[in-house]
């Protein structure tokens, strides 16, 4: 199957557009469900649908991502794409049952492109090979502009009146000759992107520079040939090559430095080892794994519990535990921590992280899509073909502005028939040059995958690039406390009953040994931090009994409620829920208490609580070594930060003070449900403010989803991760602050290179049009503006915070 793809996909120097269609062979190679479930880089949640990523290639401007999407829109049960031209990527939303991967690849080579299945390594080779072919064609151009100008050199000291008209002849043929291959070659990429988009009824960023360059020489070469009459008596081949060749050298830069762009997010994504030593079936028994025998399978081969051998310097394949040895790992790709970690037997590694230490043996625990690796991979691939609604609002006007350029070169020519007819042609090519919007159309989404890529290497990954203009602009910035601004995992005090009084006790014997067992049997079905605090203090303190539970539920904000066999129906959560209709007594009872922040009650069957069962469980809060660096950094970015907690006032209050000594951190509600919060985040957002949120809990989910821009940590709920527009990885909060300066010096670069292209069209234009600006250096022009606003978003990635 691989070499099948690679047959489909490679490029040849021969190829000529339209690419040719795919033979049988390669249709079935690019149908096997097993490479589609290799494409497949999004499930969306309750639907059938897949999104799947496609890498590309010939791509030069924006108008070839129109050109693109619309060739896949076309293909049935395609429901949405997005192509972003700086990155030559697709993502495409499908439904697997009405398409097929070879006819989305169809389609796409059918508009004059190459794609594949999207994977960093293949995305690299393929802009590798476009660049080599592009320094062959600049190479050439450069050669032939140089024998050109030493041939010319004598026209223009000279003069046609001291040179015989027989000589000066002979030199424009030797022109005409010596640009022959620059035409023929060089020229290839402009006319081939211009063609392209003929076909389909388009009009190109190519078709301005393909239509000067084809004007320049047929007039100059009518004018070589004898048809001075209808020609004129100039010759541009001078002016053509150098023109040629300014453009190639300027496109061959820029394809240098947005490959700088397109790595810095491509890092992420390396590769899985293609083979792995798993323990032969029969030795899997064995209690020293390590004697065990193993034999090397594909990657492609690994199930659930398999035992593998991990050597040194080898990518960890599979989210697991380690069996036996202890070694250092790096995870930098997964958390943005440079420095290695240390994991010993019965720790966690997870998949794309490298071993660095020893070899040691892992079970496998999760595969493919179910690990984080994979998933933050689906994260930095959305980042690379994201568009913001603006910037495709932008890549749509493209056409029309191109089709006002070449109104404007026509009008340009005609009028100079009338000034100087021997300036019309070379006037009319400025016009068509000077005015190509390259730069406008790569200022915007250059800084923004720059500003992708050097957030992601400091642990902060991007799913929506629209969120980078929201989050410049944020001046509040709201935090859920418990799993946010502390650790996600709290250390259990001990529990508090009417049968102990106050008395707290901290023992999993006794009375108090029933209580432990039920509240984490029951808090095992929630994945709230505190609920896994509970889970951890019984399984470390002496094992976590079974207990079967019926019509278990978890209610958001609250806690969780399940029966037991006995018909009891338990609750596990906030006291106001958990002791609801216990009575005025047992609630002054518990609210004396504060340092009791889980509740655990039983209701008969008759629905009455039972007394007797109420227990409190007491959590001391620890928080996070970033918490109070992060506020401090945010209050310095005039970013007004607040706290926005359900937990009791007392203990938001004692966290407000202990983060932001200096009132840096506001109290703007605590005790607070979700729908508090919601009311909150509106309130501020009808007063005006650029609001952020940060959480990570299911009860956060729905004011991440309000909120500006929401950012999510890596450890918190899944539901919460897919509401967020960014999120931190390894729990690292300065990426907070990090993420609003990356996001303001991104928007600043944006602005910069669209000031910067608006000028460079706005002062050329009349230059062009007063004729004083030959093709040459229009050209010059052209490609140095690229060129700037590329170097100019590169700056992004030697940020450091």
């Amino acid at each position: 199957m691989t070499q099948t793809l690679t047959q489909t996909i490679s490029p040849t120097p021969a190829q000529v557009k339209p690419l040719p269609a795919l033979s049988s062979a390669q249709v079935a190679g690019l149908d096997d469900p097993a490479l589609l479930a290799q494409c497949v880089v999004d499930v969306p949640v309750g639907s059938s649908l897949r999104r799947i990523g496609l890498g590309l290639s010939g791509m030069y401007c924006a108008a070839c991502s129109i050109t693109i999407e619309d060739a896949i829109l076309r293909v049935p049960g395609v429901r949405e794409v997005q192509v972003q031209a700086a990155s030559q990527r697709a993502r495409i939303l499908l439904d697997p049952a009405k398409t097929k991967l070879s006819e989305v690849v169809a389609a796409v080579q059918k508009a004059g492109y190459r794609a594949w299945p999207d994977a960093a390594a293949r995305a690299g080779n393929e802009r590798l090979l476009e660049r080599r072919k592009l320094l062959w064609r600049l190479s050439v151009a450069a050669f032939c502009m140089m024998q050109i100008m030493m041939v010319t050199t004598m026209q223009y000291v000279s003069g046609p009146d001291t040179i015989p008209k027989d000589l000066w002849n002979l030199m424009n043929w030797a022109g005409w000759v010596l640009s022959l291959p620059v035409m023929l070659f060089s020229c290839g990429p402009f006319f081939s992107g211009a063609w392209r988009a003929a076909r389909q009824g388009r009009i190109a960023m190519d078709t301005p520079v393909a239509l000067g360059i084809a004007a320049t020489f047929i007039t100059s070469t009518g004018a070589t040939f004898g048809g001075q009459a209808i020609f004129g008596h100039e010759v541009y081949f001078d002016s053509l090559t150098m023109f040629v060749t300014f453009l190639l050298g300027g496109r061959w830069l820029e394809s240098r430095a947005r490959e700088k762009v397109t790595q810095s997010l491509e890092s992420l994504c390396v590769q899985l080892p293609e083979a792995v030593d798993r323990v032969i079936e029969a030795d899997a028994a064995l209690a020293d794994v390590s004697a065990s025998r193993t034999e090397s399978i594909p990657i492609s081969s690994l199930q659930h519990g398999d035992k593998v051998r991990v050597a040194v310097g080898q990518v960890f394949p599979a989210d697991g535990q380690i069996l036996t040895g202890q070694t250092d790992v790096d995870e930098s790709l997964l958390t943005g921590e440079s420095r290695a970690v240390r994991r010993q037997e019965g720790q966690m590694v997870v998949a794309g992280s490298m071993n660095l230490g020893s070899p040691v043996w892992m079970t496998v625990e999760r595969l493919g899509p179910d690990t984080r690796y994979q998933q933050i991979v689906s994260l930095v691939q959305q980042a690379m073909t994201e568009k913001p609604g603006w910037m495709r609002q932008a890549d749509r006007m493209a056409g029309p502005f191109l089709w006002a350029v070449l109104a404007l070169a026509g009008g340009s020519a005609i009028a100079w028939q009338f000034i100087d007819p021997a300036r019309s042609v070379w006037v009319a090519v400025s016009v068509l040059v000077v005015t190509c919007p390259c730069a406008l159309s790569l200022a915007a989404p250059s800084a923004l995958l720059a500003a992708a890529g050097a957030m992601a290497r400091q642990g902060l990954l991007v799913r929506r690039l629209d969120a980078l203009e929201a989050l410049a602009h944020v001046d509040r910035i709201y935090f859920d406390k418990t799993g946010t601004l502390t650790e996600g995992e709290l250390r259990v005090v001990g529990l508090v009953s009417q049968a102990s009084g106050a008395q707290v006790s901290n023992g999993l014997t006794g009375e108090s040994s029933d209580r432990w067992q039920k509240a984490a049997a029951l808090a095992s079905q929630s994945q709230h931090p505190l609920s896994r605090s509970l889970v951890k203090a019984v399984q470390e303190a002496g094992g976590l009994q079974g207990q079967s539970w019926l019509d278990v539920r978890e209610f958001a904000g609250k806690g969780v409620q399940a029966q037991d066999e006995h018909g009891v129906c338990w609750r596990l959560g906030s006291r106001h829920w958990v002791l609801d209709g216990g009575g005025e007594a047992l609630d002054a009872w518990a609210a004396g208490l504060s340092e009791a922040r889980v509740w655990l009650a039983g209701r008969g069957q008759d629905g009455v609580l039972m007394p007797q069962s109420v227990t409190g469980f007491v959590f001391d809060e620890t928080f996070r070594e970033e918490a109070a660096p992060t506020i401090a950094r945010l209050n310095a970015l005039k970013c007004q930060t607040a706290l926005l907690s359900g937990d009791q006032e007392s203990r938001v209050v004692a966290a407000a003070q202990h983060l932001g000594p200096r009132g840096e951190l506001v109290i703007a509600r605590a005790h607070a449900t979700p729908e508090d919060k919601l009311q909150v985040i509106a309130q501020a957002q009808s007063q005006g403010h650029r609001v952020a949120v940060v959480g990570d809990g299911i009860n956060d989910a729905p004011v991440l989803a309000k909120a500006n821009v929401s950012i999510a940590l890596d450890q918190g709920a899944a539901l919460a991760q897919s509401q967020a527009d960014l999120i931190v990885l390894g729990g690292r909060l300065l990426g907070v602050p990090l993420a609003v300066e990356t996001a303001r010096r991104a928007m600043r670069i944006v602005k910069q290179n669209l000031a910067w292209a608006a000028f460079y069209n706005l002062s050329c234009i009349p230059l062009a049009l007063m004729g004083l600006l030959p093709p040459w250096l229009a050209g010059l022009g052209m490609a140095l503006s690229s060129l700037g606003v590329v170097l100019n978003a590169l700056r992004l990635g030697a940020f450091r915070s």
